[in-house]
């Protein structure tokens, strides 16, 4: 029995000092069950002649208010699924790792401050869905999460992610046709407030940066 037990406790521990590989299965399922919902909700889309679309997002009509989340999971044809399908898998993987449920948090919040900036200044009679402030916002949320955080992996990670995807940041100048900037700004400024408001702490509650 001893035998037995010593292989349960050496298992164990493994495990324990295994946590980075669960973090990253955690993150890559997480990523791509997320991303094969929005192609399944596309695909409904196209099937059923676009009835999905009118869940996008028409500035300053109140009713609208309740489609400012699933707006985020709902796209204008495949082409445009298909450019926010790389970002999103490789954006939300690297920031899943810190975590299944603070990504969740972090990706609510970005969706909701970028979905009300676009309710709030879009232009009139527009209509406005997809993934990319999500993208913007998970974008600036691992820039800046390192220095919030104090951790010096993070902020390597986050200029990882500046030289990778920092051409991203012309989506936020306005003037292109059929880009809504107002999404991606205000999915940059959500990104930020994310890594403010769902930063590490330590296990008594006190703020780890002053810990």
């Amino acid at each position: 029995m001893s035998g037995r037990a010593d292989r349960w406790t050496e298992w164990a521990r493994r495990a324990g000092q295994d946590d980075t590989t669960g973090r990253a299965l955690a993150a890559g399922l997480l990523m791509a069950g997320w991303v094969a919902l929005l192609w399944v909700l596309e695909a409904v889309d196209v099937l059923t002649h676009g009835s999905l679309d009118s869940l996008g997002i028409v500035p300053r009509e109140p009713g609208q208010l309740l489609d400012v989340v699933p707006a985020a999971f709902v796209h204008f044809g495949f082409a445009h699924l298909a450019a926010n399908t790389l970002p999103l898998l490789v954006l939300g993987f690297f920031a899943a790792l810190a975590g299944v449920v603070r990504f969740l948090g972090v990706a609510l919040l970005i969706i909701v401050v970028s979905g009300l900036g676009v309710w709030c200044i879009a232009p009139a009679h527009t209509n406005t869905a997809g993934a990319s402030g999500l993208i913007f916002g998970l974008f600036s949320y691992l820039l800046v999460r390192g220095f919030v955080d104090r951790r010096p992996l993070d902020i390597g990670l986050g200029v990882l992610v500046a030289v990778i995807y920092g051409s991203i940041l012309w989506g936020v100048v306005p003037g292109t046709e059929g880009i809504s900037w107002q999404g991606h700004l205000f999915g940059l400024a959500g990104g930020v407030l994310a890594a403010f408001v769902m930063r590490r702490r330590t296990g008594d509650g006190v703020d780890e940066r002053t810990a």
